[in-house]
């Protein structure tokens, strides 16, 4: 392939159109046929009582690359990541690309790369997709759209209603560093630091809690609206309170600070290989044991409980020994995050 930039030509249905389709995007996906659909079959397919999940997302972030990751990689473990919290084996994914006019070829190399190694990493295939072309200033240099198919294996149910008093809130990892990472390499703010986005597919995580606490009530990945809303929304479903202990929560010194200086809550930073898991309580060490022997998982701890205080309430407890509501977010703290 001679072109070095996206030219609408590449849009046009043509031979340039199927010239990039086939050098820069299936040569890499390796689809079984390149055609607008996909035939798709799995033996879990055939398991008595399993049942399909489907998701669908789109992605943009400025800026497209950025520490830890891309909008590639977002992505496939932003889409991996919504099929697994539901319980499901994620196994296929599909991909939209709608590109600007003057992206670099080279650019779009390095995320479609980015995308099949994660892919790869999550034991998913990306079997079908689509391109367009926009003009220059009509989007901001490419956006992708997924969607993503996979199986829950019979008897799995994970429901934010089926959380009850006694059950404790577990996350695998620190919070907020994809927020802050990205807040960072936008360069709006002279913030300079070693963060890098938690990006991450989250799927063989999962499934080490689920054979550790099989009795796992729900899970959520904390991306737009951070742990905050998600915690909100489980409360909510269930007609349960959730008490956090801010003691507990799990935070770098350089997200705290780019907090402190912004004045921004880390609890409503995006993260995006984040999990916040309701385990009942005589399960919770099985579980944060298992995720301790992944790198997603290294740092599992619990963060708070479930209580019967006010139903849908979240509070947290302070650091001097008090008590604030966390409430779901209003507005939106970081543009552009995922």
């Amino acid at each position: 392939m001679r072109d070095q930039f996206v030219t609408l030509a590449h849009g046009g249905g043509g031979k340039a159109m199927r010239e990039l389709i086939e050098e820069v995007f299936t040569s890499v996906f390796e689809p079984d046929l390149m055609e607008d659909q996909a035939r798709l079959m799995d033996d879990a397919l055939q398991e008595q009582g399993a049942r399909l999940a489907f998701t669908t997302d789109s992605f943009v972030v400025d800026p497209v690359e950025f520490p830890g990751g891309d909008i590639g990689k977002i992505a496939v473990c932003g889409t991996v990541n919504d099929l697994a919290v539901g319980g499901a084996r994620p196994l296929w994914l599909s991909a939209a690309f709608i590109i600007e006019e003057g992206t670099e070829i080279a650019l779009l190399r390095r995320i479609v790369a980015s995308m099949k190694a994660e892919a790869d990493k999550a034991g998913v295939r990306i079997v079908t997709g689509d391109t367009k072309v926009v003009g220059r200033g009509s989007a901001d240099k490419v956006f992708i759209t997924t969607a993503g198919v996979g199986v829950i294996p019979a008897g799995r149910k994970l429901e934010a209603g089926l959380t009850h008093a006694g059950d404790v809130i577990l996350v695998n990892g620190f919070l907020g560093d994809h927020g802050a990472a990205i807040m960072a390499a936008r360069g709006d703010m002279a913030l300079s630091t070693d963060l890098v986005s938690d990006c991450a597919g989250l799927g063989h995580l999962m499934e080490a809690v689920l054979a550790a606490a099989p009795d796992t009530r729900a899970a959520r990945d904390a991306t737009r609206g951070g742990v905050a809303s998600v915690l909100n929304e489980i409360a909510d479903t269930a007609g349960v309170s959730i008490e956090v202990e801010e003691t507990d929560l799990p935070l770098r010194a350089e997200v705290r600070g780019v907090c402190e200086i912004l004045g921004l809550d880390p609890l409503y930073l995006a993260n995006e290989g984040t999990l916040v898991l309701v385990v009942p309580a005589d399960q919770a060490d099985a579980a944060i044991a298992a995720m301790k022997t992944l790198p997603e998982g290294a740092n599992a701890k619990k963060i708070g409980t479930v209580g019967t205080g006010q139903a849908g309430r979240v509070t947290m407890r302070t650091l001097f020994g008090g008590a604030r509501i966390v409430d779901m977010l209003v507005g939106e703290q970081l543009p552009r995050i995922c």
